[in-house]
């Protein structure tokens, strides 16, 4: 089992981060916030996916002002992310935004990120303090000759003295980098050094197989580790897709459970049936059930009872049909023709009974 690191509890709205609660799974909107219909509509969809908190892009007036009706509707917080003009960050915060993403070597004077922490320390919000090697202090990369992990990770300990300097401590950092080793390291090292919640990903990942194995090893190293408050998958792609695969990460690490967690093997020359048509009728017909069950679709007999049998339900599949299996029973024999019905059944019996 995973120990997580101890970190201070924080509050995002009515969330809980930190501290003993649960990893938090985030996204953000790819559409313009001033498009108050499109950016509500796709809330909708990050909601019915899992996302738990939600970032959106103010990079100008019209969109701080769109915030007023967006924090009213949305059901999760309402993170504003803004870059490059501070002041929007006091527009996000008068319009209700539940926390405020800020960048603070994107801002010339610390003396408006002061006056940035002040005010949300006055409205009890939320900030994320981001650091990346795109914003590095310039005493930074002349100490170290480049954005190394040890640069990060002081620039974030910096920042952070600073922050509590002024009397605030409801912040969590972001240290992200399109580097997976680097990341991980500059995580590692401020881990070590603070409560401080924190928030990983892996910014850049990039799309399709290339983004979902290089977040899913970055964010894995660190998640083993126990560190991770909250976290995002960083896809070119739509927002929930980075939603499904940020639970499949920690449903894997055993972290957090959402959906089925459906096994099926590999498939070789031994099998007899169709394997992947079997699993992807099995999930289109669970994907939007909220189960918290493993289900086991084996394709011969190699593999198939034992693996079977340690799942909640499963099937071991054979010529012409499959051994039903509940709570690593066999129940019954049934034909290809009806495995996935009863197999779909028996997944339905078993949720009423637990």
């Amino acid at each position: 089992m995973i120990k997580r690191r101890k970190t201070r509890e924080i509050t995002l709205g009515t969330l809980k981060i930190g501290g003993n609660n649960p990893i938090v799974v985030q996204s953000m909107t790819s559409t313009k916030t001033h498009d108050i219909e499109a950016t509500i509509s796709q809330i909708d969809r990050l909601i019915k996916a899992g996302c738990e908190a939600i970032r959106v892009a103010v990079p100008a007036k019209e969109d701080a002002e769109a915030l007023k009706e967006i924090v009213k509707y949305s059901e999760v917080p309402i993170i504003a992310d803004i870059h490059f003009v501070p002041y929007m960050a006091f527009l996000s915060m008068e319009a209700g935004a539940h926390g405020i993403r800020i960048n603070p070597g994107n801002i010339n004077k610390k003396e408006i990120v002061r006056d940035i922490v002040l005010e949300a320390k006055k409205r009890n919000i939320c900030v994320r303090l981001g650091v990346n090697s795109g914003s590095l202090e310039k005493h930074l990369l002349e100490k170290y000759g480049y954005p190394s992990a040890e640069a990060l990770a002081e620039s974030a300990l910096n920042w952070s003295e600073f922050f509590e300097s002024l009397g605030f401590y409801n912040f969590k950092v972001s240290i992200k980098g399109s580097d997976v080793i680097q990341n991980a390291l500059a995580n590692e090292i401020f881990a070590e050094k603070t409560d401080t919640p924190l928030h990983i990903g892996i910014t850049e990942a990039g799309m399709g197989t290339q983004g979902i194995v290089k977040s899913s090893v970055g964010l894995g190293i660190l998640l083993y580790k126990g560190i991770g408050d909250t976290i995002r998958v960083s896809l070119t792609d739509e927002p929930e897709k980075e939603v499904e695969v940020a639970y499949e990460i920690l449903k894997s690490l055993g972290l957090k459970k959402k959906g089925i967690d459906i096994v099926s093997c590999p498939t070789c020359g031994r099998i007899e049936v169709n394997l992947p048509n079997v699993v992807k009728q099995v999930q289109e017909a669970l994907k939007d059930k909220d189960l918290s069950i493993k289900v086991a679709i084996m394709g011969c007999a190699v593999n198939a009872i034992g693996e079977a049998s340690h799942a909640d339900v499963g099937l071991a599949c054979m010529k012409g049909g499959a051994l039903l299996f509940k709570n690593g029973k066999i129940l019954k024999k049934v034909t290809e023709e009806n495995m996935v019905s009863e197999l779909l059944e028996t997944i339905e019996k078993y949720y009423q009974e637990v």
